[in-house]
């Protein structure tokens, strides 16, 4: 009877590390998906405004690849995250694919609690955000 409640206590004490190691992981996403909305949000309010062809047409926003990448970056040293993340970059794919839309595609290394002596490298998350600027009247 000793061994099957020692049993007991061992798996809901393995289903429990493993619960808390997955919330770990799942908060550390979310904290880094923040980062890259407003990241992206920042980039996407860097545009230049694009010729005009007509005189009925409207001017539109136009964003910069390395703009992009250069503003993201700054938003996030001045927010501190590179202190508060672990192995935070900003991840290729970070750039303007159409000339509109701001992509930045954070990662960084979480080290889960309890377990982390099986993965003491820790393990690498990443968060993809986008925005775009519209111009409107």
């Amino acid at each position: 009877m000793t061994v099957l409640i020692i049993g007991f206590v061992m798996l809901a004490l393995l289903v429990s590390t493993v619960i808390m190691a997955a919330s770990s992981l799942y908060i550390e996403h979310k904290k880094l998906l923040s980062l890259a909305d407003g990241a992206s949000v920042a980039a996407a309010d860097s545009y230049t405004l694009g010729q005009v062809e007509t005189t009925s047409g409207t001017p539109s926003a136009l964003l910069n690849g390395d703009r992009v990448r250069n503003v993201a970056a700054d938003y996030l040293s001045r927010s501190g995250a590179f202190g508060r993340v672990d192995a935070l970059a900003a991840a290729a794919g970070t750039g303007t694919p159409d000339g509109s839309t701001s992509v930045v595609v954070l990662s960084a290394t979480v080290h889960p609690p309890v377990v982390n002596f099986l993965i003491p490298d820790g393990i690498t998350i990443a968060a993809t955000s986008t925005a775009r600027s519209r111009l409107t009247r």
